[in-house]
C-alpha cells in the first residue's frame, strides 16, 4: 500500500485549480440549471448545480480521478481499494478502469441495488459487510496490507477534497458568466469531501457568501459539530433513504475545514427529501437521488433562515433506485 492516501496537509485554491485541470477532458462540466417553478417554490433564484450528469451520475468521479491519476506507474498493477455506499464505489471503479487498475469496493450489504450492479458493471470487486457489526475500513485496510493496493479514501483526504471542490469552482465560474454572486451556497453534507472543496471554491471566489451543510434527520452529526466545535456522532439505530449521507460523523481533516468555512447546517425530513425528489422531476424535469436531494430540500422547505436572493444548490448525484423513484413519484 502507497502512502498517497497518508497526509495531513490540508487543501487550497491552488490545489483545486490544479484539479480542474487534472479533470479537464475526464469529469463533465456539469450544467448550472434554473427552474422558474422552483424559484416561485423557494422565493428565490435557485441555481441548480447538477452533478447526476457525471459519467457515474455523481460528483464522485471528480475527487477519485484527481487521486487515482496521481498513482504511480509502478504501483498501478497492485490496483485500487475503497469503502462506499455506492457513489464512490461506482467513481472509484470508473476511474481504475481508466487507468487500467483494478478495483476492490468495500460496500455495505444494504447498499442500493443499482449502486451495486453499477460498480460490479465497471469492472470492480464488490466484498460486501455489514454495517452495524463490521468495520468498513478495517476491511479495506486488510485487503490493501495483503494485496499492495492504493486506499482511496471517500473524503478525509486533501486529493478527494481538491477533486470534489472543483464542482464548486466551476458553480463559482458559471454564476460569474450570468452576473450574479450567490448568497447562500448549500451543499449535501456527510463525510464532507464535497461541502469543503466546495466551501474553499466558494471562499475564494465570493468571501461573504454562507455556506451551509445539509443532512437528513438522524444524521446531522456536521449540524451538531458546528454547533459545538467538536466533531459528534449520530446515534445508532436509525435508518434513512438518503444512502449517500450515512457517515456517522464528519471527517478529520473536512471537519477542521468546516469550521474554518462554513456557516452552519440545516436538517430535513424524509417526507421534504421526497417531496423534493418529486418536485424536481415534475418542475425542472431532472432526477435526483435522495442524498442528493436534502440541498434543494432545505431551500424549498425554507429551512435555510437566511436572506438570501440568490441561492446555488448542489445536487450532488441522481443514482436513485427505481422503485423507491417510481414509488415517490405516485405518492
Amino acid at each position: 500500500m502507497i502512502s498517497l492516501a497518508d497526509t495531513d496537509e490540508l487543501p487550497g485554491i491552488n490545489d483545486i485549480h490544479i484539479a480542474a485541470e487534472r479533470l479537464d477532458g475526464i469529469a463533465v462540466r456539469t450544467p448550472l440549471l434554473e427552474s422558474e417553478r422552483l424559484n416561485d417554490r423557494a422565493g428565490a433564484r435557485l441555481f441548480l448545480k447538477c452533478e447526476m450528469f457525471q459519467p457515474i451520475g455523481a460528483f464522485k468521479v471528480r475527487g477519485a480521478w484527481n487521486m487515482i491519476s496521481r498513482i504511480p506507474f509502478d504501483e498501478v498493477d497492485n490496483g485500487v481499494v475503497a469503502y462506499s455506499s455506492g457513489n464512490h464505489a461506482q467513481a472509484v471503479a470508473w476511474a481504475a478502469r481508466r487507468r487500467g487498475m483494478q478495483a476492490t469496493i468495500v460496500m455495505p450489504e444494504d447498499a442500493p441495488n443499482v449502486k451495486v450492479a453499477n460498480t460490479k458493471a465497471l469492472g470492480a470487486d464488490v466484498v460486501l459487510y455489514d454495517r452495524n457489526g463490521e468495520d468498513r475500513e478495517l476491511i479495506s485496510a486488510e485487503i490493501a496490507e495483503r494485496t499492495g493496493a492504493t486506499i482511496v479514501p471517500p473524503y478525509d483526504h486533501p486529493a478527494i477534497i481538491a477533486g470534489q471542490g472543483t464542482a464548486g469552482l466551476e458553480a463559482m465560474q458559471q454564476m460569474n458568466d450570468l452576473g450574479v454572486v450567490p448568497d447562500v451556497v448549500v451543499v449535501p453534507c456527510s463525510g464532507g469531501g464535497l461541502i469543503t472543496g466546495c466551501a474553499i471554491a466558494v471562499k475564494a471566489a465570493a468571501p461573504e457568501a454562507r455556506v451551509i451543510a445539509a443532512e437528513p434527520e438522524y444524521f446531522d452529526d456536521t449540524a451538531r459539530s458546528l454547533s459545538t466545535g467538536k466533531r459528534l456522532s449520530n446515534a445508532p439505530g436509525h435508518s434513512s433513504i438518503c444512502d449517500a449521507l450515512l457517515v456517522p460523523t464528519p471527517g478529520k481533516m473536512t471537519f477542521e475545514i468546516m469550521r474554518r468555512t462554513l456557516s452552519g447546517g440545516v436538517v430535513v425530513t424524509e417526507d421534504e427529501v421526497r417531496g423534493t425528489i418529486r418536485a424536481a422531476f415534475l418542475d425542472a424535469r431532472i432526477v435526483v437521488e435522495p442524498g442528493g436531494a436534502v440541498g434543494l430540500a432545505a431551500a424549498l422547505s425554507g429551512k435555510l433562515e437566511v436572506p438570501a436572493d440568490n441561492i446555488c444548490v448542489v445536487l450532488s448525484g441522481g443514482n436513485i433506485d427505481r422503485k423507491l423513484f417510481t414509488d415517490i413519484l405516485n405518492e
